[in-house]
């Protein structure tokens, strides 16, 4: 049988750190606003020592994002960050931009690197080829369907992570679009903050009935979709093919929601584990969910059952 895969979950806050962890979450990932691309919460150094020092203790993991685009001016900084999330016993890193590999391997040597190139994660050969580059796991894009998946696990030479709950990303800018068109229509924005907790949304007049939040950070413009991968009824078909990592995002969602998701995938895995011959899924897993749902977002299976013109 294949060993358990592992349930990593994003954390906003010291607090929610510690529901999802009490939740069953086996690691969390957090990052530096500075560095990190759509992470759920900014997390200082001191910070990042009481998520490791809480995980630790409970034999878990913790991952710092730094998946975000690189300018120059970043690059001096960079090194520093890198070097202190090693000391304070972060156990491995995601990046997509190759100058934090080389931050890595030149200031924490000890950590892994978890490879996310977002929506280009796309076939093993790449991913192979950042394996031999020192990358332990590659983070699959979220438009691969489920063939193009457990196609292509068998043919890693590295750990394979799956998004399989959550909102993503649909459209990405490093431009600051809202408060350029606030500001096109000559709505003052005083300096006021465009970030996540604004609660700011997109509707196309052609689907009135589709809402995508959007927000600006340091990193840009993001606009989310519209509804919230699920895909529990299949994560048998996963851990089958030996998926190693499966993610919950929980960016733009309270506490209470992630958690009820935790505990929701937490029940399928065990299960699976416990009895692979054996298991079935039962939809009641997904009660607490379906309460806590966002009624104007729908769980779906996203791109899992779609093909995917690239």
């Amino acid at each position: 049988m294949n060993k358990k895969p592992e349930l990593l979950a994003t954390a906003a806050s010291l607090k929610e750190a510690a529901a999802l962890l009490d939740a069953g979450a086996d690691a969390l990932l957090i990052g530096d606003d500075r560095f990190g691309m759509r992470l759920a919460g900014h997390f200082t150094l001191e910070d990042t020592k009481a998520v490791i020092e809480m995980a630790h203790a409970r034999g878990c993991k913790v991952v710092a994002g730094l998946g975000g685009l690189m300018p120059n001016s970043l690059l001096d900084e960079l090194p520093a960050y890198v070097k202190a999330i090693g000391e304070l016993g972060v156990d491995a890193v995601e990046f997509g931009d190759p100058a934090v590999l080389a931050a890595v391997k030149q200031e924490a040597p000890g950590l892994k690197l978890h490879w996310n190139a977002e929506m280009t994660s796309t076939n093993y050969a790449t991913s192979n080829y950042w394996g031999r580059k020192g990358a332990s796991r590659v983070v699959l894009a979220r438009e691969l369907n489920m063939d193009e998946i457990t196609e292509m696990v068998p043919l890693l030479e590295i750990e394979a992570q799956v998004q399989v709950h959550g909102m993503t990303n649909i459209y990405h800018s490093k431009r600051k679009l809202v408060a350029s068109y606030m500001a096109h229509q000559g709505r003052p924005t005083d300096g006021g903050s465009m970030g996540k907790e604004r609660g700011l949304f997109l509707v196309e007049a052609e689907r009135p009935g589709e809402i995508f939040p959007i927000y600006e950070d340091d990193n840009g413009t993001h606009i989310m979709s519209s509804d919230d991968i699920c895909i529990m009824e299949d994560l048998h078909i996963m851990m089958e093919a030996g998926v190693q990592s499966f993610k919950i995002e929980g960016l733009l969602k309270p506490t209470v929601y992630n958690a009820a998701v935790v505990r929701a995938y937490r029940t399928a895995i065990d299960a699976y584990a416990a009895d692979p011959e054996g298991y079935a899924f039962q939809d009641e897993w997904l009660d607490e969910v379906r309460k806590l749902q966002d009624p104007e977002r729908e769980l779906s299976f996203g791109f899992f059952y779609k093909e995917q013109v690239y």
